[in-house]
């Protein structure tokens, strides 16, 4: 185990994954604007952005992803148009 993974360790933070991620000019300075607005850094705007898609997904981390085939989740949800529960 590395200090720096001892020291997280100790502090109760996990570790992260570092890496690097270009983007288009304009997408940054979106970013930046949006993690300004709902005080975040923009490196927690994109990680919370991240997260929300993946949950919208049934996929966020420590949940196993969902591995229904596409059609049989179609034709589970086939006919339920305009019904309310």
């Amino acid at each position: 185990m590395s200090a720096r993974a001892a020291a997280a360790d100790i502090a109760g933070v996990a570790e992260k994954k570092a890496f690097l991620l270009r983007l288009d000019p304009a997408l940054w300075t979106a970013l930046e604007r949006l993690a300004q607005s709902e005080l975040r850094s923009v490196n927690g705007q994109i990680e919370f952005l991240l997260r929300d898609a993946l949950s919208r997904r049934g996929m966020g981390p420590g949940r196993e992803p969902d591995t229904t085939p596409p059609a049989q989740k179609a034709s589970a949800n086939r006919g339920r148009r305009g019904k309310v529960d």
